[in-house]
């Protein structure tokens, strides 16, 4: 009897088990949604990654017809070329090495101590993230340049002569570099502080290991991954910076540079040649981060465990230097953003010679608003960078659907690989890639060219920053326990029903914060849009340099403020959203 009672609930069991297993997401009679992914993962891959650079690829490995490495042979033997590859490479590591030493005492000074006012200086020391390079290029000239606030300052003040400093060269671009790309460093590093486990520090306390000890050996490893992220996030920002080189990089060449005026002048074939090679290097330099990290020297991952709270600075001279630096610190975060704000209430031609504008007007303002050429690059950066992360949030639910799947590990790896190609490369490299590919008559597209046509630029931000999205979506959809669509799939949903009530709730915050965070880099988008923008596409960045060229600054510090206050907002709401997910 008890073996006929226990029978057949054992078959049921087994019939239940082999229906979800059917049923469920990782299985295949979930190749419906599967087979839509592919196809589309692989036409944005071929179109937007694959073809393009193997047309910049093969293009400048042909001379006169025929297939040759005279465009390398010809362009590598040019000093000019060669110099720009040494100041590119030299300024990058440079710049890594700054951002570094300022980025990492900085998270372990507002992670593990607390002391007056540091949630306010540990917010003003990520303010550089929300300039945008062209903006806080504008913002740095106005306030460092040989003829801003502070060169004119020190120079009444000191009775000289001349400017007592000039903002050109390899100081400028590291000074500048510094300032903007050490949050990279800062919050990566931050953010590491909070994983690891604090225990392990004690032990080696206890131990009897001093305090460098603990931090090389045990501290620094478990950093290693965030140590690592940021280093690659900040040569690649470096090596593709242009706004600070065109501005005030003075005698110093650099390829982004390079390629730009090579375009000008029409020499197709050196700026093809100098864009493979700008590629090949923003490329070997993501493989060498990634085996590095691969190689497992280091501890690749923080262990669970309790973290260390944060010490107080109990010491009456201690607090007070912590305090003094910080609003020290503080001052030097935000003066270039100041100086924005009081420029772009400047008039126009009353700040010459003297430190300060010496008339103040909301013309500006009413320019930029009433002016129906002057405030259509607001709509167009907005509903470029809109279309560029709506589609990439729409694909980045593809590419996760197809990470997410068991097996493969080899072509998940390569997909990945993909995916962050155009990350890698320089905005320039994209857009001349794009550029070449499908400004004349294609395999791909037919007879119908993209350059010159308003999708253009949508369609190079999309590629640019697609990477940020399909990074979010699939962080999020790793952390969804595989049993929640198990349970559904066996209660009989079908896949869009199990997608749309059980994984989309649950990757959405995720995803949003992703999508605001590539929609806000779009909108200050400059390297890009200044190769292969057009009139009817005009963003707001090429609008400030328009501005610039034709000296009217308060107009362009206007502009830049909007697009701050713009990217603040948005950036806000990213947070909250953020928070919620928390």
């Amino acid at each position: 009897m008890s073996r006929e009672r226990l029978s057949p609930p054992r078959q049921s069991h087994h019939r239940t088990s082999g229906g979800t297993a059917a049923n469920s997401p990782r299985r295949g009679v979930s190749l419906s949604p599967r087979l839509p992914a592919i196809l589309t993962t692989a036409v944005v891959l071929l179109y937007g990654v694959i073809y393009p650079n193997f047309h910049v690829v093969v293009a400048s490995l042909q001379r006169d017809g025929s297939w040759s490495l005279a465009n390398y042979s010809q362009a590598l033997s040019q000093s000019i070329v060669l110099e720009s590859i040494v100041a590119s490479v030299g300024i990058s590591v440079l710049t890594v090495l700054f951002c570094a030493a300022v980025g990492i005492p900085l998270a372990f000074l507002f992670e593990r101590y607390t002391f007056p006012a540091r949630k306010l200086f540990a917010t003003f020391a990520a303010l550089p993230l929300v300039l945008p390079p062209l903006v806080g290029t504008v913002a740095f000239i106005f306030l460092c340049g040989e003829s801003g606030i502070l060169a004119r300052l020190v120079q009444s003040t000191l009775h000289l002569e001349q400017s007592p400093w000039s903002l050109r060269g390899w100081p400028a671009l590291l000074l500048f570099h510094t300032y903007t790309m050490y949050p990279f460093f800062y919050v990566l590093t931050g953010a590491g502080l909070t994983r690891i486990d604090a225990a392990l520090a004690e032990a080696g306390k206890s131990l009897g290991a001093g305090r460098v000890r603990v931090l090389t050996r045990i501290l620094l490893p478990q950093l290693t991954p965030s140590l690592i992220a940021a280093a690659l996030l900040t040569f690649m920002t470096s090596m593709a910076s242009f706004s600070a080189p065109l501005l005030f990089g003075g005698g110093v060449r650099v390829l982004t540079l390079e390629i730009y005026t090579a375009r000008q002048r029409g020499d197709a074939s050196l700026a093809l040649t100098e864009t493979v090679i700008l590629a090949a290097i923003s490329l070997s330099a993501l493989f060498f981060f990634q085996r590095y990290e691969g190689t497992r020297k280091f501890a690749s991952a923080a262990l669970k465990g309790s973290t260390k709270p944060r010490k107080a600075i109990a010491s009456g001279r201690s607090r007070a230097v912590a305090i003094a630096c910080g609003v020290l610190f503080s001052l030097i975060l935000v003066l270039p953003v100041a100086t924005l704000v009081l420029v772009s209430f400047a008039r126009e031609g009353n700040w010459t010679t003297q430190t300060l504008p010496t008339a103040y007007t909301v013309a500006n303002y009413l320019k930029i608003f009433s002016d129906s050429r002057a405030n259509e690059v607001f709509l167009n950066s907005l509903s470029m960078s809109a279309i560029a992360a709506g589609a990439a949030l729409v694909w980045s639910f593809s590419v996760a659907t197809l990470l997410a799947l068991k097996g493969g590990r080899k072509w998940k790896r390569l997909l990945s690989w993909l995916i962050l190609v155009p990350w890698a490369l320089p905005g320039t490299v994209v857009a001349v890639s794009l550029a070449e590919a499908y400004g004349q008559p294609s395999l791909l597209l037919g007879s119908f060219i993209l350059v010159g046509t308003f999708w253009i630029l949508p369609v190079v931000y999309f590629l640019r920053f697609m990477p940020l999205v399909v990074r979010a979506v699939q962080a999020s959809m790793e952390q969804i326990d595989a049993a929640l669509e198990e349970a559904a799939a066996s209660l009989g949903a079908r896949w869009w029903q199990r997608f749309t009530r059980v994984t989309l709730p649950l990757v959405w915050p995720g995803a949003v914060a992703g999508t605001l965070l590539a929609f806000v880099i779009a909108l200050g988008e400059y390297v890009a849009s200044v190769v292969v923008f057009v009139p009817k596409n005009r963003p707001i960045s090429i609008a400030i340099a328009s501005e610039l060229r034709d000296f009217n600054l308060g107009t362009a510090a206007a502009y830049g403020v909007v697009l701050m206050l713009m990217i603040g907002i948005i950036m806000t709401m990213a947070a909250r959203v953020e928070h919620r997910r928390g």
